[in-house]
């Protein structure tokens, strides 16, 4: 085993006992593949800004990983806007028996999602391209998921009519938020409310200099047939 590949290990396996992720073999042997595959298509197109070692490791793998006790077993989950695959990979990693869909717009990023999943022989994992807009419509989607989780994407009044469209009554949604989580929920309170959602908690978290908050939010009556808009009208034209 290379000397880079030995200390990658090493402080992946020290930052995820700090945290009590599992932090086996077959895991630590996952997130270095993840890595590898990372760095090399950063090269190429932009999938992260991100590129020093330790950085990786927390800002991007720990982070994602910070929601893993609000989420079930089995759960079945939808990462909207996951980019590089984040948080959706490190989440199946940790939680094999996890099914998950990722959804980006962007198909560069879908293609990269897809082929780290087939590298690390993920079952029940799949990437979409298409914008979740659009997704949230189809029958086969739209409030069918137990969990939904999206980091970086939106504000968190734009976010919920992405999300609470694609949540089973029941279901929460993750929202991965920085220390402004309060004054976008107070901008979100009708998102909320209008879309069938209610704010279950702030859970805060501090990585390093990175202060992270997760927004939960728990689907409670079913979201109106006409959210979310499409053509980008959460964006242009929030709920307010």
């Amino acid at each position: 085993m290379e000397a880079r590949q030995v200390q990658f290990k090493k402080e992946l396996k020290i930052e995820l006992q700090k945290y009590s992720f599992k932090h086996d073999d077959e895991i630590l042997n996952m997130f270095d593949i993840y890595y590898n595959l990372l760095i090399e298509k950063s090269k190429q197109f932009n999938l992260t800004a991100i590129t020093e070692q330790s950085e990786i490791i927390v800002k991007h793998f720990i982070d994602s990983l910070l929601a893993e006790k609000k989420i079930s077993e089995q759960a079945y989950l939808i990462d909207i806007g996951s980019g590089a695959g984040l948080p959706a990979i490190p989440l199946k990693i940790i939680k094999n028996n996890l099914k998950v869909v990722a959804v980006d717009s962007v198909n560069k990023k879908v293609n990269f999602i897809n082929e780290v999943a087939q590298k690390l022989q993920l079952k029940d994992f799949r990437a979409i391209h298409t914008r979740s807009e659009d997704l949230a419509h189809e029958l086969n989607y739209r409030e069918c998921f137990d969990v939904a989780v999206s980091r970086a994407v939106a504000k968190l009044n734009v976010l919920c009519e992405y999300a609470l469209p694609f949540l089973k009554i029941g279901g929460i949604m993750i929202a991965y938020k920085s220390v402004e989580a309060n004054t976008e929920l107070l901008e979100a309170k009708t998102a909320i409310s209008k879309l069938g959602g209610e704010l279950i908690e702030i859970e805060q978290f501090q990585l390093g200099e990175m202060c992270r908050a997760l927004v939960i939010i728990k689907k409670r009556k079913q979201t109106p047939a006409n959210f979310p808009r499409t053509l980008n009208k959460p964006r242009t034209n929030p709920i307010c």
